[in-house]
Parts: structure tokens; C-alpha cells; sequence
């Protein structure tokens, strides 16, 4: 099934993205998806309307609209573990029974909400000004993310977020608190994981030190109400979620309980709203109007079809800096696997590597190489057409102009010929050439854009789910399981065993030389 995207990019060749514009005056409206008050715009790739007819065989082929009912409805279509992957029931606020192995789920994940509420108003009436939510990985990723888009509706205690086990991180934290005055909130599904309960520990032996009761500072999120109770949480501060609620797809629920804290309860449910109006947009529009899926089949042309290894985040919209870390764990690790669903090795490439930055930032950084290097790296813009800052409008103008500016430039480049009479009359002969070669941009470099009105809770809402669901869309085109993680396990099992190394407790052995050597410089100049 794969040939045909091969034929495809063999029969493309260097084509012009430009060109397709000059033969289709309608391209741009033909291109693009809008819903729920989001616009995707595609118009500025190679993809034409036969591209697009072959992306949309291999959806259905891939049996795309059974697997997404599949999982919509509760079956373990996670394989590997014999799980469901229902972190849509966690926004479904007026949908229907969701059922696993029989039984409706919805009814306790109303609950759970609903406790989660009333702990978030007692935290924001209370004499509290800051919660530390200390968690790893999907337990830190989307809040911390969420946290920082949402602040210009943060009217709560502030929220710290803490998960590096280097020490200066909750050091640095733990500085801007007041230990009368703080609440840390205990993110760890299994309350084992070792950064995170490492800095638990911590902060509460900083609250002994200081005196503090630590009685009602803690709070858990775990599964483990048994080992929350041994750390002295007791059962009416530990909200719990099912298996069917992987780490990084599970800020909708007691994950984001921070979230709620600093936004209050209503700004919530209407982040979680917005996920189900994007949950509903998937499961009903047809695939060739369908946004999650339009931007999972450009992402599998560029990286499956021509061999872009790598795709750019660039959120033209600063609060969302830490968007891209999000989706770099959202997509590399649900996607980044080398075996298919039966086991056997991939035919084609995996996901791809996900990186970026803000902009403007990332225009005096790394848009050197995107724009003249030799890689093509696919680019996926990001912009509000209002900001928070009415009395700053002219900043937001500026933003916008850049971002459009840079789709534009990325595409149209600039000519050998254009570029000479960019320093005709300062050089000449030789010089001029190799001076004007050094203003050459190729251009042809393709670019995605989705805008949105203003970066609301519901906005982000419908913005993550949408990305959810695109990562989903290419685990079944690519027929693996977005679900699971094993790769992240053997690095764990190894510094298990080298924690006494490292301690001294026991000799380095059965390393390799460079692993043993880094041991012995590391032994020679602690203190």
C-alpha cells in the first residue's frame, strides 16, 4: 500500500508548491478544513488532489473507522496490554454510557470531577498561594504546558511545576514558597515513580524542617491509594484514574488537577468541553473534511511519502511555548515504535523527530536551516487572530505578520536571479555571484497553519484533542500501537542497578569501559 505514495513522490519530482496555486485559483479553500471555529490550512505542501485520494485509501484501507469506534466504545485496542484508551471518556460531559468490559465508566469519571472540583474551590478559598504539582512525564508535561497557555485566566494560588530529579529543580522551587502557605500535589499513577516520589520525600522533609504540619499539604493523584496512605495521604486526598487513561493523555483528569486549581473549576470544564467538541468533529466528520485526520495524512505524506525525517512546532503565540515538549512526548513516544501491531519490524519509517519553539523566537535561531539548509524539515504554524493584550494590538500585528511572512518565505524562496539584484550595485564580477548565491533561498519547503480566534480553555481544548486524535490516525495507517511505551523501560532497569555504582555501595562491575570510565572520573571529583 505503500508503492503508491513512492509513485507519487517519483511523479511530483521537483515540482513547485507556487505552481499549484497558479493552476488552481481555489487551492487554499480547497486545502483547508475549518471547524469548531479552528482553520487548517494544508494549501502549502506538494499534496494535490491525487496525493490526497491516495492518503485517504490508505486511512481507509488501515481500517481507520473501525479502529476509531473501536476505541470511542471502550475495546483494548491497546494490544500490547490488554487495555482500553478512553481519555476521551474524561472530557465526555454530556455524551453518552462509555463502557469497559461491560461496564459504564462515566458515572465515576463524573464523580472523580466533581470531587476534583471541590478540592480545587477549598484550595482557592483557603490561605494557599501556591501548589507545586511534582510529577514526571505525562504527569508534568501537559499541565506544566496548559498551566502557562492558560495563564491569563490563572485566578488561583500560583502553580509551580516540579519534575527533573536534579535537585535544583525543586530547590529552585521551594525558594519562591512559603511552607505556611503551599500545597504540593503528588502526580504518580503507581506512586513509585522514582523521580517523582525522590522529590516528594523532599518536599516534605522541607516542610519538617521548616516546622511546617505536613498533614494537609499533600495531595496524590495515583492509582495507589494503599502506598499514597504510606506516605501519609489519607483516601479523601487521593484521586485516582483506570489504566484506560495513558500519562500523556491523561491531563483531562486528576492530572490536571493543578490546571483547575490555578484556573478555577468552570475554565475546566470548558478546556474539557472543547476536547469533546473535537472528539465529536472526529468521530463524525467524513475523512476527507475531517481536521484530526487531514493533519495526520500530512504528516504521513512528509514523513512516510518524501522522507522528512522531522517536523517543526512553531506556535506563533508565546504562551504556548511549551506546546512543542508536549507534542514531542504526545508523538515520540505513542509513535516511535519499530514493530507493527502482530510484531513483525515496520515497513516503513516510524514517527518522526518533533522539536520547535515559539515565534518570534525561533526566526533568530533555528529558521536559519529550515530556510537554507539542506534537510527539509516540514514546518506546522500556530497563530491566534486576537491576543489577551488589546492595549499591545500593535505587538500582535508584528506576531502575525511574521508568522504569515514565514509560510510565505518558506515556499516562494528567493532565485539566483533575484538574489543578484539584491546586491547588484555593491558587487560585481565574481563576487557579486558568490555573494548573491549566499541569498538563495530554495524555497519549496512545505508548511501547515492552523489559527484560531484566542487562546481560550476551550481553544486549547479542542487544539490538544486534535493532535490526540492525529497521533491515533497515524498509529493505525502505520499499524502500530500508539498506546504503549516499553522503550522508556530498559533505561530504567539500568540506572536501577547503577544507583549503588554511582552511591559507592558497591563496585562498578560488569560495565562497559565507557560506562566504567565515567564512574571513575565521576567517583574522583565528587566531593
Amino acid at each position: 500500500m505503500w508503492d503508491d505514495l513512492s509513485h507519487h513522490a517519483a511523479r511530483i519530482g521537483d515540482r513547485r508548491i507556487e505552481a499549484l496555486f497558479a493552476e488552481n485559483d481555489k487551492r487554499a479553500r480547497e486545502f483547508s478544513v475549518e471547524a469548531l471555529g479552528l482553520l487548517f490550512d494544508y494549501s502549502k505542501t506538494q499534496l494535490d488532489e491525487q496525493i490526497r485520494a491516495a492518503l485517504l485509501a490508505l486511512a481507509q484501507d488501515a481500517g481507520l473507522a473501525d479502529r476509531r469506534e473501536a476505541m470511542f466504545t471502550g475495546a483494548a485496542i491497546n494490544e500490547t496490554e490488554g487495555r482500553a484508551v478512553l481519555h476521551t471518556a474524561l472530557r465526555n460531559l454530556d455524551g453518552g454510557a462509555v463502557t469497559v468490559d461491560g461496564q459504564d465508566v462515566m458515572p465515576q469519571v463524573l464523580e472523580t470531577l466533581e470531587r476534583m472540583e471541590a478540592q480545587a474551590r477549598a484550595l482557592r478559598a483557603d490561605d494557599v498561594t501556591d501548589v507545586v504539582n511534582i510529577g514526571i512525564g505525562g504527569s508534568d508535561l501537559g499541565p506544566a504546558m496548559a498551566a502557562r497557555a492558560l495563564s491569563p485566566y490563572h485566578d488561583g494560588p500560583r502553580c509551580h511545576f516540579v519534575s527533573n530529579v536534579d535537585g535544583a529543580d525543586i530547590a529552585d522551587t521551594l525558594r519562591l514558597c512559603d511552607p505556611e502557605r503551599t500545597v504540593f500535589i503528588v502526580a504518580s499513577k503507581t506512586f513509585t515513580t522514582i523521580e517523582t516520589m525522590t522529590n516528594a520525600r523532599t518536599a516534605k522533609a522541607w516542610l519538617a524542617d521548616k516546622g511546617v504540619d505536613e498533614a494537609s499539604k499533600f495531595i496524590a493523584l495515583s492509582s495507589n491509594a494503599q502506598k499514597a496512605g504510606e506516605f501519609g495521604i489519607p483516601e479523601e486526598r487521593v484521586f485516582g484514574f483506570e489504566d484506560w487513561v495513558g500519562g500523556r493523555y491523561s491531563m483531562w483528569g486528576p492530572i490536571g488537577l493543578s490546571l483547575m486549581v490555578a484556573i478555577g473549576p468552570e475554565a475546566f470544564r470548558a478546556f474539557l468541553r472543547g476536547g469533546q467538541m473535537m472528539d465529536t468533529h472526529f468521530r463524525s466528520a467524513a475523512l476527507h473534511e475531517n481536521m484530526p485526520v487531514l493533519l495526520a495524512l500530512v504528516g504521513i505524506w512528509h514523513n512516510q511519502g518524501l522522507g522528512y525525517a522531522t517536523r517543526a512546532v512553531l506556535p506563533y503565540d508565546n504562551r504556548l511555548a511549551r506546546l512543542p515538549a508536549y507534542l514531542q512526548q504526545l508523538e515520540m513516544e505513542s509513535n516511535g515504535k519499530g514493530v507493527s501491531m502482530d510484531g513483525a519490524d515496520l515497513a516503513v519509517q516510524s514517527g518522526p523527530v518533533v522539536w520547535g519553539e515559539p515565534g518570534t523566537n525561533g526566526q533568530h535561531a533555528f529558521y536559519q536551516l529550515i530556510h537554507q539548509g539542506t534537510r527539509v524539515v516540514p514546518c506546522e504554524f500556530m497563530l491566534a487572530a486576537e491576543g489577551h493584550e488589546p492595549d499591545l494590538r500593535h505587538h500582535h500585528d508584528l506576531l502575525v505578520a511574521n508568522c504569515l511572512a514565514q509560510s510565505e518565505a518558506l515556499m516562494r524562496g528567493r532565485d539566483l536571479e533575484e538574489a543578484r539584484g539584491k546586491v547588484a550595485g555593491q558587487f560585481e564580477g565574481d563576487e557579486l555571484e558568490r555573494q548573491a548565491r549566499h541569498r538563495v533561498f530554495p524555497g519549496n519547503r512545505p508548511s501547515t497553519t492552523l489559527i484560531y480566534q484566542t487562546l481560550d480553555p476551550e481553544t486549547l481544548g479542542k487544539i490538544i484533542a486534535l493532535y490526540e486524535h492525529r497521533v491515533f490516525v497515524e498509529g493505525v495507517i502505520l499499524d502500530i500501537n500508539s498506546y504503549d511505551q516499553w522503550g522508556v523501560e530498559l533505561g530504567k532497569e539500568l540506572a536501577t542497578a547503577l544507583g549503588p555504582m554511582v552511591t559507592g555501595e558497591t563496585p562498578v562491575s560488569g560495565k562497559d569501559g565507557s560506562t566504567a570510565q565515567l564512574l571513575e572520573f565521576l567517583h574522583r571529583y565528587r566531593r
